[in-house]
């Protein structure tokens, strides 16, 4: 890392974000929560088909659970382990030595890319998809689908990123600050809001927008394993798995699986942590 990168990753603010991640993770999931509940009340794309409560305390307490469980296994998470890989001269971007100012956005960049091919591979891998599938069989999409993770996959996915870390030694604000998009972005794109045509179109040559990744929780396969991006809708373009729009509409297309509609058993907390070792492919 070159001396201005390690003056600007030492810095008093960087050092301040870095040692309070937790309580910049807190404030970033209630503003967001709060700008998007109240968006999803004003303007909502779809009519919900179980009522929100009954849906809301099963995912918000899975979310709770997956906090506590990475608090509890991994208590450095990503952004510690990205400061000891740096403290060690760790991966490509510690060889290259590139200025932080060009290297904040290509770490950045490049942990999307991984983030992409790893929700590719959910897809693809059956024993995954078992894990995956809890975060697809929820009956409706709103904001509080967005962090609907089997806590198996949770764990995973935490040792997929440290790998990946490991690989890559990015800076250490980059893994903080991409961390703190993907959980907004997560909320925003999974929320059940509706978006101006011309608005949606002009922001998804760049981001994912809730209408293009609804596509993805389409009950058809068709759909459902296409728009795999969280952040940039650039991969989906480029590597060929974007679908525009879902064939019956977003009003008219159906959430979910077709083999699991049982809101006892995929929209309540017991439920959900059986289904990766029940049913077949659906």
């Amino acid at each position: 890392m070159p001396e201005n990168a390690d003056m600007i990753e030492t810095g008093d603010f960087v050092a301040f974000m870095i040692a309070h991640e937790g309580m910049f993770r807190l404030c970033l999931f209630v503003l967001v929560f709060g700008l998007m509940f109240s968006w999803e009340n004003r303007a909502p794309k779809r009519e919900l088909t179980v009522p929100r409560w009954q849906r809301w305390r099963h995912n918000l307490a899975l979310t709770a659970l997956n906090t506590l469980l990475l608090r509890l296994l991994f208590p450095a998470a990503a952004v510690g382990l990205a400061l000891s890989t740096n403290a060690a001269g760790f991966g490509l971007f510690n060889r290259l030595a590139l200025p932080l100012w060009l290297e904040l956005p290509l770490a950045v960049l490049v942990l999307d890319l991984a983030i992409y091919w790893q929700h590719r591979l959910m897809h693809r891998v059956p024993l995954l998809w078992r894990l995956h599938r809890v975060h697809h069989a929820d009956l409706d999409i709103d904001l509080t689908t967005g962090a609907r993770f089997h806590p198996l996959e949770i764990l995973l996915s935490m040792l997929y990123k440290w790998a990946v870390i490991l690989l890559l030694g990015p800076a250490t604000l980059a893994v903080l600050v991409f961390e703190l998009l993907l959980n907004g972005m997560a909320m925003f794109n999974h929320a059940n809001v509706a978006l101006p045509a011309r608005l949606d179109r002009a922001l998804r040559r760049l981001l994912v927008t809730p209408d293009m990744h609804r596509v993805h929780h389409s009950i058809r396969r068709a759909e459902s394993d296409s728009n795999f991006g969280f952040n940039l809708s650039l991969w989906d373009r480029w590597f060929g798995s974007y679908t525009d729009q879902p064939a019956h509409g977003h009003r008219g297309m159906t959430i979910g699986l077709a083999g699991l509609r049982d809101a006892h058993q995929v929209d309540r907390l017991p439920g959900m942590l059986k289904l990766p070792f029940v049913g077949g492919r659906e």
